[in-house]
């Protein structure tokens, strides 16, 4: 009878250390993506920065082009 609450503790504590494990696959896991997902942001923001970049440019090229066609005031 002595040996049997050992081995259900034991049980339990095994119980829990394979649930610990699959946590920390998970966890591991999850962290893997996230930083996939920083790094497309990244990526993202630095796109619309070009973007943003080229509309900038092309309204300057566009007013330029309404002011020599007398299309706005200058």
């Amino acid at each position: 009878m002595a040996d049997e609450p050992d081995s259900i503790v034991l049980r339990y504590l095994r119980s829990i250390d394979q649930r610990l494990d699959r946590m920390q696959d998970r966890l591991t896991d999850l962290t893997a993506r996230v930083s996939s997902l920083v790094d497309q942001m990244s990526g993202l923001r630095t796109d619309i920065v070009q973007i943003r970049h080229q509309l900038d440019r092309f309204d300057g090229r566009l007013q330029r082009i309404e002011k020599r066609l007398d299309l706005i005031e200058a």
